[in-house]
Order: C-alpha cells, then structure tokens, then sequence
C-alpha cells in the first residue's frame, strides 16, 4: 500500500463525484484537513472509515487500497 498513490486515487475519485475535500468530510464526520492529509499522502484513512468512504466514492475497499479501478 502506497499512501501517495492511494491519496491520488481518493482526489480523483472524490473530484469525479464533484465533492470539495469539506463535503466528503461532512459526509463522514470528519475535518476537511483530514481529507487534505489523506489526498497529500500525509495519511490513511483509519480502518473504520475505510466502508463509508468508500460507499461516498461509489469504490470498494480492494480499490482504495489498491489505488486503482
């Protein structure tokens, strides 16, 4: 798992379902800042977010970790 990749990955999808970085946070309960961190690769989500997020992406949990379709 390379964290670069996946937060590229995260960005992408998340801009093709046209959601800020502040509106996928508001889905999920979380700051716009954590979604900053995920996309720069200063970070992963934890194991807890990974099925709502993946349910707002419209991605499974291979993908995401995987960092492709």
């Amino acid at each position: 798992m390379d964290q670069v990749i996946i937060g590229k990955f995260i960005a992408v999808e998340r801009k093709q379902k046209g959601y800020t970085q502040k509106q996928l946070a508001e889905e999920l309960n979380i700051s716009d800042k954590t979604i900053s961190k995920w996309e720069t690769g200063k970070g992963f989500p934890e194991i807890s977010l990974l099925v709502p997020l993946c349910s707002c992406l419209d991605i499974t949990v291979n993908e995401l970790l995987a960092g492709q379709r």
